[in-house]
């Protein structure tokens, strides 16, 4: 194909596209997490002239189903569909996976490696983590964040109780009239969990909002019939453990190793949304 084409015309297309690399590395200059980027685009920049890529290589499309294998997995693993926002965390992540693969790709990331399109997207990313250099925080902006995220260091409050599996309600009264009356089945009581040390802002996700409510109502040790989102069940209250807010000072260490790391990912998931911008997302209807 080069060898059909008349050298004036090759030197026109290789001129356009040096010129195109000179404008985009100054542009790119006060932009150091992607100086690599700019790198690659120069290197390649007279092969993508003389081989475009296909305008469909910049719309990403999600599939229908591939959203369904997103809920699918989710009910695998947590046992209930995820949320809309949940499902669009996960979307949102499986295109900065695509970004990444189609970018590293365009790089030569892949020439001479099989691997499959996450591992192409995991290795520009660490070229990505690569870049970025963190300035050391002051003690006022750490302060600050540890006041935004102080949940994240808090001990939280924590309770302990039995839970019998879900089941219907004529069933789960019977089940309480036999743990009332000391006749209840071995059946049951392998069945029965007991749940220890559980935090108190895991039940609503896990149970549902009235299950927790009710629960932290009870008196400690009295079976009781509850329901959740997945049924009744007969639940014993055992323990309940008040929180401790975290002081700064104790945590310090912990805060600033995790500044560092939302930091990071957020400075991280800018570079991707740059990248983005010259993307279209199409969703499949």
């Amino acid at each position: 194909m080069v060898k059909s084409l008349s050298f004036a015309l090759l030197r026109s297309r290789l001129g356009d596209a040096a010129s195109a690399g000179r404008a985009s590395a100054q542009r790119l200059r006060s932009e150091p997490l992607l100086h690599f980027l700019a790198i690659g685009a120069l290197v390649f920049a007279a092969d993508a002239a003389l081989h475009p890529p296909p305008k469909d290589e910049r719309v990403i499309t999600v599939s229908k189903a591939l959203r369904q294998s997103f809920i699918d997995n989710f009910d695998e693993d947590k046992a209930r569909a995820p949320s809309d926002a949940q499902l669009q965390t996960m979307i949102d992540s499986w295109v900065a996976s695509e970004i990444l693969y189609r970018e590293g790709k365009s790089l030569g990331v892949d020439r001479g490696d099989d691997m499959i399109r996450d591992r192409i997207a995991y290795k520009l990313q660490l070229l990505i983590f690569d870049q970025i250099k963190l300035p050391q925080p002051s003690e006022e902006r750490l302060r600050a964040w540890f006041e935004q995220n102080h949940e994240r260091f808090d001990e939280p409050e924590r309770v302990g109780f039995y839970l019998t599996p879900a089941a219907d309600s004529a069933e789960a009264t019977h089940w309480l009239e036999d743990i009332s009356a000391g006749h209840e089945s071995e059946e049951l009581r392998e069945r029965t969990r007991a749940i220890l040390a559980r935090p108190v802002t895991s039940l609503a996700p896990a149970f549902g909002e009235k299950f927790r409510d009710d629960l932290l109502a009870l008196p400690q040790g009295t079976w009781t019939k509850l329901q959740s989102k997945e049924g009744w069940h007969i639940v014993r209250l055992d323990s309940r453990r008040p929180g401790d807010p975290a002081h700064f000072e104790d945590v310090r260490d912990e805060v600033l190793r995790q500044w560092r790391v939302d930091e990071t990912r957020s400075r991280a998931w800018e570079a991707v949304n740059r990248l983005k911008a010259s993307y279209t997302v199409r969703m499949e209807p």
